[in-house]
């Protein structure tokens, strides 16, 4: 992405887009080209604007941000999207993830730490908070198992099935990946450069048919189940 990070903001709260622009607008680093009330008002703004990031609410009136992120996803846009979400009320999250949401945030986050997961995301890493997303994967995948599915549906198969053709290598790094760590993170445990973590990242991303690294950590929370 550019040196200066190009948002999208999509809430049907005006409140609470304005707190948003607000808090982004101090960053010098961090601009914010637009706002969208709903999810199809934002589609027709990425169009138009092609922001880096877009921070998107799930439940809005008219298109919902999920709807909103799968139709990003297929239509090929490159704009990330952060979900916006208050825990443990959205079960809808993984849905969110697995259309190729790259995180969520939380409403009540404090503004240096919007700021700063915005940065993160720019940068190419998956906001992925363990004791937050394991929570909320685990309670997702685990009710999602709890309902009852023939082995052929189980998620649990699948994602081991998928994990298994990965090397014990890179199997290391999706772990590692499963549990939020970022690359400087999984370059000091696993002892590797960088450059060889992004490396792996980029073969486990192609070997699982992910598009990004939180659909990586649902395989890995999911193959647990």
């Amino acid at each position: 992405m550019a040196d200066v990070i190009r948002v999208l903001i999509v809430d049907d709260d005006p409140l609470v887009r304005m707190g948003l622009s607000l808090v982004l607008r101090a960053s010098a680093d961090i601009e914010v080209v637009g706002e969208a009330s709903d999810g199809a008002q934002a589609i027709e703004v990425v169009e138009r604007l092609a922001p880096d990031l877009v921070l998107m609410d799930i439940r809005m009136a008219g298109m919902d941000g999920l709807s909103a992120a799968e139709a990003l996803r297929a239509s090929g846009s490159p704009a990330a999207v952060v979900v916006l979400t208050t825990f443990d009320t959205d079960e809808h999250i993984l849905r969110a993830l697995r259309a190729g949401a790259v995180g969520f945030l939380l409403k009540d986050t404090p503004p240096l730490e919007i700021i700063e997961s915005v940065r993160r995301v720019a940068a190419g890493e998956s906001m992925l908070s363990p004791p937050v997303i394991g929570r909320l994967i685990d309670h997702v995948v685990r009710t999602g198992a709890d309902a009852g599915r023939s082995s052929a549906d189980d998620p649990a198969s699948r994602a081991r099935a998928a994990l298994a053709r990965l090397t014990d290598r890179e199997r290391e790094v999706a772990d590692a990946i499963g549990e939020g760590r970022s690359n400087a993170e999984i370059s000091a445990t696993l002892y590797m450069s960088v450059t060889t973590v992004k490396a792996y990242v980029s073969r486990i991303l192609a070997k699982l048919r992910c598009t990004n690294r939180v659909q990586v950590a649902i395989l890995v929370y999911e193959s647990r189940g």
